[in-house]
């Protein structure tokens, strides 16, 4: 990869269940296609030197061995729902070398409701020294992140803010990549942070209407409207078999699956 290009990788592409569901028969659930197994929703990104993470879902342990990503310098966390966060703790090991701080960026509302979770972590008074060095940080605009692990130019992020049933929540912009996982409303304030993108990822549970996440349809005119060279989505159900509904849409729209690797450019 060149030393300039961004390299994204879809950790996971899967709903709050993940695919197989748990006790289902479906064609998707016992489909022999790699591509129908969907962990948790997570992404990676590599830009600058540096390693950035969206969400810590129950499946991140899993996901960071098969991607191998030996090094991280910050969390960019979308919002509180269990499948974005469960695996948090799962980041101690990114500290058993090097003990300087990470942090995790969040809007004011998720930010709350993870230090709550796991008070162990962000108000310990270190007497436990396993506990990963996680610094929580509100943000509500752009901001910069910095490599933990040597000195290098910093990594403008985005937040680019979303709705997800009634809650207000962020997706995130690096550079010509954004990232917008579970949400039905994009505010027309946030279409403006979403001009000339190479690469989008966007929510698409299903084809049937649900209250929080775009359908296959809607994302699809969403996709369309901002333009970006090449979308992929994301949060896929078990209603979803890649081979016959990703053959189904449009040109430069594409569904995205576990360990999908792309570059962007700078």
């Amino acid at each position: 990869m060149p030393s300039s290009a961004m390299r994204v990788t879809l950790l996971g592409t899967g709903t709050s269940t993940g695919v197989p569901v748990i006790g289902c028969s479906c064609r998707v659930c016992r489909s022999p296609d790699a591509r129908d197994r969907r962990t948790r929703c997570a992404c990676h990104i590599e830009t600058g030197g540096l390693s950035l993470l969206i969400d810590t879902g129950p499946d991140f342990r899993l996901q960071a061995l098969r991607e191998r990503i030996d090094r991280i310098d910050a969390v960019l966390f979308t919002h509180h729902h269990f499948d974005h966060i469960a695996g948090l703790d799962d980041l101690r090991p990114y500290f058993f070398e090097i003990r300087t701080p990470m942090p995790c960026y969040a809007r004011p509302n998720t930010a709350a409701v993870l230090r709550r979770m796991f008070r162990y972590i962000f108000e310990s008074d270190g007497s436990y020294p396993g506990v990963p060095r996680l610094e929580l940080c509100a943000v509500e605009a752009a901001f910069d992140v910095e490599s933990r692990y040597k000195p290098r130019p910093p990594v403008r992020v985005v937040p680019i803010e979303v709705v997800h049933g009634t809650m207000p929540m962020f997706g995130y912009r690096v550079g010509r990549f954004a990232y917008l996982t579970d949400t039905n409303h994009i505010p027309e304030a946030s279409y403006r942070l979403l001009d000339d993108l190479d690469v989008l990822v966007l929510d698409a549970l299903r084809h049937e209407k649900h209250p929080t996440h775009f359908t296959i349809s809607e994302a699809v005119a969403v996709a369309r409207r901002i333009g970006a060279r090449q979308t992929y989505l994301t949060h896929l159900t078990h209603s979803i078999l890649h081979a016959e509904d990703d053959a189904r849409l449009p040109d430069g729209i594409a569904l995205g699956y576990d360990g999908l690797s792309f570059e962007v450019s700078p």
